[in-house]
């Protein structure tokens, strides 16, 4: 294999793990509880209702009560959007279901678990870089006791210990936004989900402080091959699959506009993680 067609295949595979940090924008930031959502459409038609509006007043106030974000590239946003939901449904589906009907949940737990422990440099520089130098010490202790009393953070007995339960994750897009960074324009980037260009640079920031991409950033350019740095970020991806989908749906599933229920979602979670 040429060196150039060795390198792109080797680009494409790892850039795959940018997925996992969905996690930070669909999971933590994007998505928000099925239950917080229902919640913000019931006040606005109850709104609504109160002004005698029409049912097309209704779709659109049922998110206006979420945090503002600018949306210049609406259009191209929601072409994003539906192609990432095709995507979603005829690829990335089937093999979360392959993946959960493979592996008992203990087991997944557990490979979660690792994958999570692991990204220990992203939450104590990001703490750091925010001057909360008392929680970036909970954080290394929280990662002395899973590693070492968690047989490499398979198990977590830190949340045993309640000074170590429970600790607000940090990122590098927080870190932005305390450092008084505005979002800049809303962005709905392929297979990510709702982002930011705050958030997109942030996310960048992510995949280079987790140990889990080092193995490729080392050896990228390098003419040699060493096809094993992709298994460590395809296997972070794989692993995290499930539970992103799992809250996509619930963002999606009962919306009227499932792209302003996912751009609303977001908008107030971002606003809310930056604020703790």
């Amino acid at each position: 294999m040429k060196y150039h067609e060795f390198t792109l295949r080797l680009l494409l595979l790892a850039v795959t793990p940018l997925l996992t940090d969905c996690s930070t924008h669909a999971a933590r930031h994007a998505m928000k509880p099925k239950a917080d959502a229902a919640s913000m459409a019931a006040t606005a038609k109850v709104k609504a209702a109160d002004k005698g509006g029409a049912a097309k007043g209704d779709e659109v106030d049922e998110y206006a009560t979420a945090p503002d974000i600018s949306d210049p590239l609406e259009k191209l946003n929601r072409g994003t959007f539906w192609v990432n939901d095709q995507l979603y449904t005829f690829i990335l589906r089937p093999i979360s279901k392959g993946y959960t009907l493979l592996l008992p949940r203990p087991v997944r737990k557990g490979i979660d678990n690792a994958f999570e422990n692991v990204k220990y440099p992203v939450r104590v520089v990001n703490c750091t870089l925010q001057g909360k130098f008392k929680l970036a010490g909970k954080e290394t202790g929280k990662f002395v006791v899973n590693t070492v009393g968690g047989i490499g953070g398979i198990f977590r007995p830190a949340e045993r210990i309640p000074a170590l339960a429970n600790l607000p994750e940090e990122d590098t897009a927080q870190t932005f936004g305390k450092w008084g960074i505005p979002n800049g324009p809303y962005l709905v980037l392929p297979l990510l989900g709702p982002s930011s260009v705050r958030d997109t640079v942030g996310l960048a920031g992510d995949y280079a402080l987790n140990p889990v991409n080092w193995p490729y950033l080392y050896w990228f350019g390098s003419r040699l091959r060493h096809d094993w740095v992709i298994i460590p970020p395809l296997s972070n991806t794989l692993r995290s699959t499930p539970a992103q989908l799992e809250k996509y749906d619930t963002i999606t599933k009962d919306a009227v506009d499932p792209y302003l229920s996912a751009r609303s979602a977001y908008s107030q979670n971002r606003a809310e993680a930056v604020k703790k």
